[in-house]
């Protein structure tokens, strides 16, 4: 090969992985933002969804149920997907519903029964906010949980954060906050205290329970990042169940064997809502595992706009001048959190690339001098040929 096919062909190398590249980064992308219009509507329509399930502002169904047949929907998603999946594989990968597969993988994925157990917490802790503060006031509440999810990020997973990007969640705070101001009638209680008062216990419990949950489900399913996300997600919905059914049993010892009856009290209105939950626990999964806990949470935050105009619009809730400064800071927040991510990448970017092409003029620097240096042999062999020539004719 010439030298400057050589030169040409490195060009044509860089070229590719760049296009490569930005081919990842757009799928990337396009997945991103699937996840977020799905979980935007998915998270909007639960608060809703528990509100029209109150009879005379109670349940009449046990909140513990509703969590066990979500985990039982979401389980049989797994399994089909997992059926589908292994339909498909290709000729000489493992297989992937084999009994010696399956127990490896359990074994690998056990710390994803805490962040079920957490969960199954929290999912009880949703209806017992959606008896004492409006739809709302919840999805606003349940926003907190970023501030704490970065905090456990930067611990746990040794993620960064830029000073901007700090700055932002400080400006989500702030936001969820201007909407609770006087957002509480004087003299209501909730659960005997105070609301004042039950409202910081309230959302201390809210905030830390699921925000661990979502910290410990990203690193437990990043950390087997080559397991099936379907395999992932049928060990993690199945201790989910096993919590709820425990949760069950337990309620049946101390109220009696009626409390057994999983569908006493459920309707129409608990039926789209067990789907809901189990839809917007499935689409989890893959924000953790493909991209990240704040985009999470942030594409929640947005589920707030939809939630308090469905409210408005469907129970007569008030939107108040608090909600709509709220709400705008709050974008103001994704706004700078987001750009400053985004500049962040191109940077890194930037650097990995300039880095490649370093890299390359140096592979053809090597190549020119190594071509020179037999160009010079050459020559010099072509010269002692034509010194051992005779001078004149024979």
């Amino acid at each position: 090969m010439l030298k400057g096919e050589m030169v040409e062909c490195s060009v044509c190398n860089s070229k590719l992985v760049s296009k490569a590249y930005t081919s990842l980064t757009s799928k990337q992308r396009a997945l991103k933002i699937l996840l977020v219009c799905g979980d935007c509507i998915l998270v909007g329509l639960q608060p809703i969804l528990v509100y029209m399930s109150k009879v005379n502002g109670k349940f009449e169904f046990s909140p513990v149920s509703v969590n066990f047949l979500t985990e039982i929907t979401k389980v049989l998603f797994a399994v089909i997907m997992l059926l589908f999946q292994a339909r498909n594989q290709k000729a000489g990968e493992k297989p992937l519903l084999s009994i010696s597969t399956f127990i490896q993988a359990a074994k690998n994925n056990v710390l994803l029964a805490a962040p079920a157990m957490l969960y199954a917490i929290n999912n009880y802790l949703k209806f017992i906010m959606q008896l004492y503060f409006n739809p709302a006031t919840v999805k606003m509440l349940s926003n907190l949980k970023v501030f704490v999810i970065a905090v456990l990020l930067k611990i746990m997973m040794k993620q960064r954060f830029s000073v901007i990007q700090w700055e932002a969640l400080t400006l989500l705070l702030i936001g969820i906050t201007v909407n609770q101001l006087k957002s509480f009638p004087e003299g209501s209680s909730a659960l005997g205290l105070p609301v004042a008062t039950g409202a910081y216990l309230y959302t201390l419990i809210f905030v830390t329970v699921p925000a661990l949950a979502s910290v410990f489900n990203e690193y437990a399913l990043k950390r087997q990042f080559e397991t099936s996300i379907y395999l992932q997600n049928l060990f993690l919905y199945g201790y989910g169940a096993t919590f709820n059914f425990l949760a069950i049993l337990g309620t049946a010892m101390v109220k009696g064997p009626e409390s057994f009856d999983i569908f006493k009290g459920h309707s129409k209105a608990t039926m789209v809502l067990i789907c809901n939950n189990a839809a917007q626990g499935i689409l989890s999964s893959f924000f953790f595992k493909y991209a990240d806990t704040i985009l999470k949470k942030y594409s929640s935050t947005l589920a707030t706009i939809f939630t308090g105009i469905a409210s408005a619009a469907l129970f007569g809730h008030t939107l108040t001048i608090n909600f709509v400064l709220g709400i705008t800071i709050v974008f103001i927040s994704m706004h700078q959190y987001f750009s400053a991510q985004v500049n962040e990448e191109k940077s890194h970017n930037k650097t990995e690339m300039a880095e490649y092409q370093d890299l390359r003029t140096k592979e053809a620097t090597v190549v020119n001098a190594t071509s020179s240096s037999m160009d010079e042999v050459s020559h010099r062999v072509g010269h002692e040929h034509e010194d051992k020539q005779p001078l004149l004719p024979v």
